[in-house]
Protein backbone atom coordinates (compact mmCIF):
# COMPACT_ATOMS: atom_id res chain seq x y z
CA UNK A 1 0.00 0.00 0.00
CA UNK A 2 1.20 3.43 -1.06
CA UNK A 3 2.07 5.85 2.02
CA UNK A 4 1.64 9.33 1.11
CA UNK A 5 4.00 12.01 2.92
CA UNK A 6 3.77 16.03 2.63
CA UNK A 7 0.78 17.90 3.09
CA UNK A 8 -2.50 17.37 2.11
CA UNK A 9 -4.61 20.47 1.83
CA UNK A 10 -8.52 19.17 2.83
CA UNK A 11 -12.11 20.85 3.12
CA UNK A 12 -13.27 20.69 5.90
CA UNK A 13 -17.31 19.87 6.05
CA UNK A 14 -19.31 21.46 8.86
CA UNK A 15 -20.54 19.54 11.65
CA UNK A 16 -17.65 17.34 12.01
CA UNK A 17 -14.18 18.60 14.38
CA UNK A 18 -11.21 18.29 12.78
CA UNK A 19 -10.18 15.12 14.68
CA UNK A 20 -12.48 13.48 13.12
CA UNK A 21 -11.56 14.43 9.69
CA UNK A 22 -7.75 12.97 10.86
CA UNK A 23 -9.75 9.68 11.78
CA UNK A 24 -11.37 9.07 8.39
CA UNK A 25 -8.53 9.83 6.85
CA UNK A 26 -6.49 7.53 8.58
CA UNK A 27 -8.78 4.73 7.20
CA UNK A 28 -9.33 6.20 3.86
CA UNK A 29 -5.19 6.30 3.67
CA UNK A 30 -4.37 3.28 5.64
CA UNK A 31 -1.35 5.19 7.49
CA UNK A 32 -1.86 6.44 11.19
CA UNK A 33 1.16 9.19 11.35
CA UNK A 34 -1.10 11.99 10.11
CA UNK A 35 -1.62 15.22 11.94
CA UNK A 36 -2.95 19.05 11.21
CA UNK A 37 -2.49 22.40 11.60
CA UNK A 38 -4.62 24.97 13.22
CA UNK A 39 -7.80 23.12 14.85
CA UNK A 40 -10.84 24.26 12.89
CA UNK A 41 -14.66 24.14 15.11
CA UNK A 42 -16.82 21.95 14.29
CA UNK A 43 -19.14 24.41 12.93
CA UNK A 44 -16.67 25.59 10.78
CA UNK A 45 -15.72 24.53 7.19
CA UNK A 46 -12.86 25.06 4.93
CA UNK A 47 -9.26 24.70 4.73
CA UNK A 48 -7.26 22.21 7.02
CA UNK A 49 -3.86 21.60 6.39
CA UNK A 50 -3.22 17.92 6.86
CA UNK A 51 0.16 16.84 7.43
CA UNK A 52 1.36 13.14 6.79
CA UNK A 53 4.12 11.17 7.59
CA UNK A 54 7.37 12.72 8.33
CA UNK A 55 5.46 16.19 7.50
CA UNK A 56 3.61 15.25 10.91
CA UNK A 57 7.62 16.72 12.22
CA UNK A 58 7.12 20.22 10.45
CA UNK A 59 3.83 21.25 11.89
CA UNK A 60 5.69 23.48 14.20
CA UNK A 61 7.42 25.31 11.81
CA UNK A 62 3.70 26.11 10.15
CA UNK A 63 1.49 26.89 12.94
CA UNK A 64 2.64 30.32 12.78
CA UNK A 65 1.40 31.50 9.76
CA UNK A 66 -1.49 33.67 9.04
CA UNK A 67 -4.72 32.58 8.80
CA UNK A 68 -7.90 34.47 6.43
CA UNK A 69 -11.36 33.57 6.90
CA UNK A 70 -14.80 34.49 5.54
CA UNK A 71 -17.48 34.71 8.49
CA UNK A 72 -20.95 36.13 9.01
CA UNK A 73 -22.36 37.49 11.96
CA UNK A 74 -26.12 37.58 13.25
CA UNK A 75 -26.79 40.88 15.30
CA UNK A 76 -29.40 41.26 18.33
CA UNK A 77 -28.88 37.68 20.07
CA UNK A 78 -25.54 37.33 22.33
CA UNK A 79 -24.47 33.65 22.21
CA UNK A 80 -22.94 31.66 25.60
CA UNK A 81 -21.05 29.74 23.40
CA UNK A 82 -20.17 32.93 21.27
CA UNK A 83 -21.43 30.93 17.89
CA UNK A 84 -25.28 29.16 16.80
CA UNK A 85 -24.28 26.35 19.38
CA UNK A 86 -24.96 28.76 22.30
CA UNK A 87 -28.29 30.39 21.55
CA UNK A 88 -31.28 29.01 22.85
CA UNK A 89 -35.03 29.26 21.91
CA UNK A 90 -36.62 31.52 24.15
CA UNK A 91 -33.73 34.07 23.75
CA UNK A 92 -34.98 37.19 22.76
CA UNK A 93 -33.60 39.73 20.52
CA UNK A 94 -32.60 42.86 20.99
CA UNK A 95 -33.03 46.18 18.79
CA UNK A 96 -30.74 46.39 16.06
CA UNK A 97 -29.90 49.56 15.08
CA UNK A 98 -30.22 51.04 11.30
CA UNK A 99 -26.19 51.12 9.94
CA UNK A 100 -24.80 52.31 7.08
CA UNK A 101 -22.29 50.31 5.34
CA UNK A 102 -19.85 53.47 6.40
CA UNK A 103 -20.78 52.53 9.63
CA UNK A 104 -19.97 49.25 9.93
CA UNK A 105 -16.66 49.93 8.26
CA UNK A 106 -15.65 52.09 10.86
CA UNK A 107 -16.41 49.81 13.73
CA UNK A 108 -14.49 47.07 11.74
CA UNK A 109 -11.58 49.48 11.50
CA UNK A 110 -11.32 49.78 15.56
CA UNK A 111 -10.63 45.88 15.57
CA UNK A 112 -7.48 46.18 13.10
CA UNK A 113 -3.58 46.07 14.57
CA UNK A 114 -2.83 44.15 17.82
CA UNK A 115 -5.59 43.97 20.71
CA UNK A 116 -5.88 42.02 23.79
CA UNK A 117 -8.75 39.36 22.86
CA UNK A 118 -10.51 37.13 25.71
CA UNK A 119 -10.33 32.88 25.45
CA UNK A 120 -14.02 32.11 25.12
CA UNK A 121 -15.24 30.00 28.10
CA UNK A 122 -16.32 26.72 25.23
CA UNK A 123 -13.13 26.82 24.10
CA UNK A 124 -10.30 23.42 24.75
CA UNK A 125 -7.92 25.67 26.33
CA UNK A 126 -6.53 24.61 29.77
CA UNK A 127 -7.27 26.48 32.76
CA UNK A 128 -6.12 24.28 36.12
CA UNK A 129 -4.79 21.59 33.84
CA UNK A 130 -9.03 21.13 32.57
CA UNK A 131 -10.45 22.32 29.17
CA UNK A 132 -12.06 25.51 29.55
CA UNK A 133 -15.57 24.06 27.59
CA UNK A 134 -15.84 21.14 30.21
CA UNK A 135 -15.83 23.19 32.67
CA UNK A 136 -18.57 25.62 31.00
CA UNK A 137 -20.54 22.88 31.11
CA UNK A 138 -20.76 22.34 34.74
CA UNK A 139 -21.79 25.76 34.51
CA UNK A 140 -18.80 27.04 36.42
CA UNK A 141 -17.97 30.38 36.60
CA UNK A 142 -13.83 30.83 34.89
CA UNK A 143 -12.08 33.81 34.36
CA UNK A 144 -10.72 33.14 30.84
CA UNK A 145 -7.59 33.87 29.99
CA UNK A 146 -6.52 36.70 27.34
CA UNK A 147 -4.27 36.62 24.52
CA UNK A 148 -2.96 39.71 22.41
CA UNK A 149 -3.26 38.52 18.98
CA UNK A 150 -3.22 40.74 15.45
CA UNK A 151 -5.95 41.43 12.82
CA UNK A 152 -4.02 42.42 9.83
CA UNK A 153 -6.98 42.46 7.56
CA UNK A 154 -10.62 43.13 8.17
CA UNK A 155 -13.09 44.26 5.59
CA UNK A 156 -16.70 44.22 5.10
CA UNK A 157 -17.97 41.85 2.59
CA UNK A 158 -21.85 42.75 2.81
CA UNK A 159 -25.21 43.58 4.65
CA UNK A 160 -28.29 41.61 4.77
CA UNK A 161 -30.82 42.42 6.95
CA UNK A 162 -29.60 41.61 10.82
CA UNK A 163 -26.21 39.70 8.99
CA UNK A 164 -23.30 40.67 8.38
CA UNK A 165 -20.68 39.28 6.37
CA UNK A 166 -16.66 40.08 6.24
CA UNK A 167 -13.28 38.73 5.47
CA UNK A 168 -10.62 38.96 8.39
CA UNK A 169 -6.74 38.14 8.21
CA UNK A 170 -5.55 37.51 11.59
CA UNK A 171 -2.29 35.96 13.27
CA UNK A 172 -2.06 32.37 15.06
CA UNK A 173 -4.20 31.93 18.11
CA UNK A 174 -7.10 34.60 17.44
CA UNK A 175 -10.87 33.34 18.03
CA UNK A 176 -13.46 34.94 15.24
CA UNK A 177 -15.99 33.74 17.47
CA UNK A 178 -14.69 36.26 20.44
CA UNK A 179 -14.09 38.76 17.76
CA UNK A 180 -18.01 38.43 16.37
CA UNK A 181 -18.84 38.68 20.50
CA UNK A 182 -17.01 41.75 20.72
CA UNK A 183 -17.95 43.59 17.41
CA UNK A 184 -21.70 43.12 18.62
CA UNK A 185 -20.84 44.78 22.33
CA UNK A 186 -19.20 47.36 20.07
CA UNK A 187 -22.25 47.96 18.22
CA UNK A 188 -24.72 47.35 21.28
CA UNK A 189 -27.00 44.71 20.52
CA UNK A 190 -24.73 41.86 20.23
CA UNK A 191 -24.16 39.34 17.85
CA UNK A 192 -23.06 36.22 17.25
CA UNK A 193 -20.24 34.04 14.87
CA UNK A 194 -23.48 32.64 12.57
CA UNK A 195 -20.89 31.31 10.07
CA UNK A 196 -17.48 30.70 9.31
CA UNK A 197 -15.17 29.42 6.50
CA UNK A 198 -11.43 29.27 6.32
CA UNK A 199 -9.70 30.45 2.90
CA UNK A 200 -5.94 30.42 3.42
CA UNK A 201 -3.12 29.32 5.56
CA UNK A 202 0.04 31.00 5.16
CA UNK A 203 0.04 30.54 1.08
CA UNK A 204 -2.25 27.64 1.33
CA UNK A 205 -5.89 28.13 -0.03
CA UNK A 206 -9.03 26.47 -0.24
CA UNK A 207 -8.97 26.79 -3.75
CA UNK A 208 -6.48 24.25 -3.92
CA UNK A 209 -8.36 21.41 -1.05
CA UNK A 210 -10.26 18.56 -1.68
CA UNK A 211 -12.87 17.36 0.14
CA UNK A 212 -13.25 14.15 2.32
CA UNK A 213 -14.93 12.14 -0.52
CA UNK A 214 -12.62 14.03 -2.99
CA UNK A 215 -9.74 12.28 -1.36
CA UNK A 216 -11.46 8.54 -0.95
CA UNK A 217 -12.39 8.89 -4.60
CA UNK A 218 -8.54 9.77 -5.98
CA UNK A 219 -7.00 7.63 -3.43
CA UNK A 220 -8.74 4.56 -5.28
CA UNK A 221 -7.67 5.72 -8.94
CA UNK A 222 -4.24 5.87 -7.73
CA UNK A 223 -3.97 9.37 -8.53
CA UNK A 224 -4.31 11.25 -5.41
CA UNK A 225 -0.37 11.68 -4.95
CA UNK A 226 -0.37 14.47 -7.65
CA UNK A 227 -2.22 16.56 -4.70
CA UNK A 228 0.80 15.99 -1.85
CA UNK A 229 2.77 19.15 -1.09
CA UNK A 230 6.78 17.84 -0.37
CA UNK A 231 7.72 18.60 2.63
CA UNK A 232 10.70 20.52 0.54
CA UNK A 233 7.64 23.19 -1.37
CA UNK A 234 6.33 23.22 2.02
CA UNK A 235 9.45 24.62 4.50
CA UNK A 236 10.20 27.34 2.33
CA UNK A 237 13.48 28.14 4.82
CA UNK A 238 17.23 28.83 3.67
CA UNK A 239 18.91 25.42 3.68
CA UNK A 240 22.44 23.81 3.92
CA UNK A 241 22.79 20.94 1.51
CA UNK A 242 25.04 18.03 3.42
CA UNK A 243 27.98 15.66 1.64
CA UNK A 244 27.03 12.41 1.14
CA UNK A 245 29.37 11.16 3.46
CA UNK A 246 27.57 13.50 6.55
CA UNK A 247 23.90 11.95 5.53
CA UNK A 248 24.14 9.25 7.99
CA UNK A 249 24.75 11.31 10.82
CA UNK A 250 21.90 13.57 10.91
CA UNK A 251 19.52 11.19 12.14
CA UNK A 252 21.76 10.59 15.10
CA UNK A 253 22.23 14.16 15.96
CA UNK A 254 25.98 15.04 15.07
CA UNK A 255 26.18 18.72 14.78
CA UNK A 256 27.83 19.51 10.54
CA UNK A 257 31.06 21.64 10.59
CA UNK A 258 31.24 23.79 7.52
CA UNK A 259 33.46 21.20 5.71
CA UNK A 260 30.63 18.96 5.72
CA UNK A 261 28.54 21.45 3.71
CA UNK A 262 28.08 20.96 0.07
CA UNK A 263 26.46 23.98 -0.88
CA UNK A 264 24.56 26.98 0.96
CA UNK A 265 20.87 27.86 -0.41
CA UNK A 266 19.84 31.03 0.88
CA UNK A 267 20.65 33.74 2.78
CA UNK A 268 19.91 33.90 6.62
CA UNK A 269 20.98 35.13 9.91
CA UNK A 270 22.19 33.96 13.30
CA UNK A 271 18.79 31.83 15.08
CA UNK A 272 17.05 31.86 11.44
CA UNK A 273 15.45 28.72 10.85
CA UNK A 274 17.41 26.76 8.49
CA UNK A 275 16.89 23.30 6.96
CA UNK A 276 19.44 20.68 6.58
CA UNK A 277 19.27 18.55 3.09
CA UNK A 278 21.00 15.66 2.04
CA UNK A 279 23.08 16.17 -1.72
CA UNK A 280 19.39 15.13 -3.78
CA UNK A 281 17.33 18.28 -2.06
CA UNK A 282 15.50 16.35 0.47
CA UNK A 283 14.97 17.87 3.66
CA UNK A 284 16.37 16.07 7.01
CA UNK A 285 16.77 18.23 9.67
CA UNK A 286 15.44 22.09 10.94
CA UNK A 287 18.13 23.79 13.19
CA UNK A 288 19.06 27.30 13.73
CA UNK A 289 22.72 29.00 12.63
CA UNK A 290 25.00 30.98 15.35
CA UNK A 291 26.40 32.99 12.17
CA UNK A 292 24.52 34.16 9.10
CA UNK A 293 25.53 33.01 5.47
CA UNK A 294 27.97 35.30 4.86
CA UNK A 295 29.92 34.15 7.92
CA UNK A 296 29.38 30.72 7.60
CA UNK A 297 32.14 30.64 4.92
CA UNK A 298 34.62 31.76 7.25
CA UNK A 299 34.08 29.04 9.89
CA UNK A 300 36.67 26.08 9.64
CA UNK A 301 36.39 23.31 12.36
CA UNK A 302 33.84 24.80 14.72
CA UNK A 303 30.30 23.55 15.29
CA UNK A 304 27.63 26.41 14.17
CA UNK A 305 24.37 24.90 14.05
CA UNK A 306 21.90 23.78 16.69
CA UNK A 307 18.72 21.10 15.80
CA UNK A 308 15.16 21.45 16.29
CA UNK A 309 13.85 18.85 14.69
CA UNK A 310 15.33 15.97 12.81
CA UNK A 311 12.80 14.53 10.38
CA UNK A 312 13.36 10.42 10.64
Amino acid sequence: MVKYEGLLLCDKPFGVTSHDVISRLRQTLGQKKIGHIGTLDPRATGLLVICLERATKIAQFLDDLDKAYEAQITLGLRSRTFDSEGIMKDDIPAPVPKMSEAGIRKILEKFKGKITQKVPAHSAVKVGGERLYQKARRGEEVTTPEREIEIKELEFSKQEENRIDFRVVCSKGTYIRSLANDIGDKIGCGAYLSRLRRTQVGPFSVDQALTLGQVKNYREAGALKRFIIPIEKALLFPALKIKPEFEPFVLSGKTPEREDILQVEGEFSPQDFICLKDSSGRIMAVGTSDVNSVELELIKGKPFFKYVRVLN
